[in-house]
């Protein structure tokens, strides 16, 4: 998963809108201390989720995986609607846009990070999740025409892909495994480009809230992997089939990564404002390649963190933050899957 500020919005995980949360109603400055632990925690909690995947598609398909992911994360947010007693959408008309982000927002783009993860890194993996924004844009501009495109946008944008470039080392040539499961990893982060401008266009005037369509989100897209999973990988495992590691990795990516990270990413905006906790995106990559060096003992040619930082340059001068001090600047909160997210 991945998060965009500005007059875009966010994260990572592309999992609803958070109704009634504009800069008139969050706080444009909160104490560290009331703020900073979740995010830090939500930052931590969706950089792992590419050590998850990792760990997971060593026993499953990418496919199997992304429908245990989506339904345990599903089950997570109707628990979460029961004890807040809120409900599910009744409109059809949001049922059927919200069955395009399932497919575009969750299902595709998991199931690429887990196609990717068996050719790359997880680190890298984080790394390609950072350039969510960058597709946004230009989709915004040119497809939804829900942004215009300014000299400052366009410079950060051609910054950003600039960065793209380096991380791939095209100078070295391109070709085989690794090359392919960067733009596996690539695509899943354009799916997530679609997906958000998507929801604002069609999905945004909602009176539901961010959680409930969130859960919407993931049980259609439990549903469409259900149908297209045994079609393509064949019948998933039994969890009782899998090895501990791979269980706890599929449980973490749905209830943590999936479900819990949602909830901890509404308080963030509530308490620290939407355009902080937008800015979580730069965490993400940092703690991605912290633990995959940690725990998997992974390592990046130079050119890769040097690529990520030229990347997370260009989404900031997009999104406004490398600009004038002080300048206002109105945000639309559409939070991920997912994720984020791969988050």
């Amino acid at each position: 998963m991945d998060t965009v500020a500005g007059n875009r919005a966010t994260p990572s995980h592309p999992c609803g809108r958070v109704s009634g949360v504009t800069p008139d109603t969050t706080p444009d400055r909160s104490a560290l201390r009331s703020w900073l632990p979740g995010f830090l925690a939500l930052a931590a909690i969706w950089g792992a989720s590419f050590l998850f995947i990792k760990v997971g598609v060593r026993e499953l398909h990418p496919l199997h995986l992304t429908l245990y992911r989506v339904a345990a994360g599903a089950l997570t947010l109707l628990v979460a609607l029961a004890l807040l007693r809120d409900r599910l959408p009744r409109e059809p008309r949001i049922w059927a846009h919200q069955f395009v982000v399932a497919a575009l927002g969750v299902a595709v783009p998991f199931t690429l990070f887990g196609y990717g993860e068996q050719r790359i890194e997880s680190m890298l993996a984080g790394i390609w999740n950072a350039t969510t924004p960058l597709i946004v844009l230009p989709m915004a501009v040119l497809v939804f025409r829900t942004e215009r495109l300014t000299t400052r946008k366009a410079v950060g944008l051609g910054l950003g892909f600039a960065g793209v470039l380096v991380v791939l080392g095209v100078w070295a040539g391109v070709g085989g495994a690794h090359f392919t499961g960067q733009l596996m990893c690539f695509g899943a982060a354009a799916c997530y480009g679609f997906a958000i401008p998507y929801q604002k266009r069609f999905v945004a005037g909602s009176a539901d809230s961010g959680l409930s369509l969130s859960a919407t989100q993931l049980l259609l897209a439990t549903a469409q992997l259900a149908v297209v999973g045994p079609l393509v990988a064949g019948v998933p495992p039994l969890p009782t089939d899998l090895s501990p590691g791979a269980l706890a990795s599929v449980l973490a990516l749905g209830a943590l990564g999936t479900g819990l990270a949602f909830v901890i990413n509404l308080r963030n905006i509530r308490v620290a404002g939407a355009s902080t906790a937008s800015t979580v995106t730069y965490l993400v990559p940092i703690f991605a390649v912290l633990i995959g060096a940690l725990a998997l003992d992974e390592r990046l040619t130079w050119h890769q963190p040097v690529g990520a930082l030229i990347v997370l340059a260009g989404v900031a001068v997009t999104q406004g933050l490398l600009g004038r001090r002080g300048r206002a600047r109105a945000v639309d909160v559409a939070p991920p899957a997912a994720p984020v997210a791969a988050r």
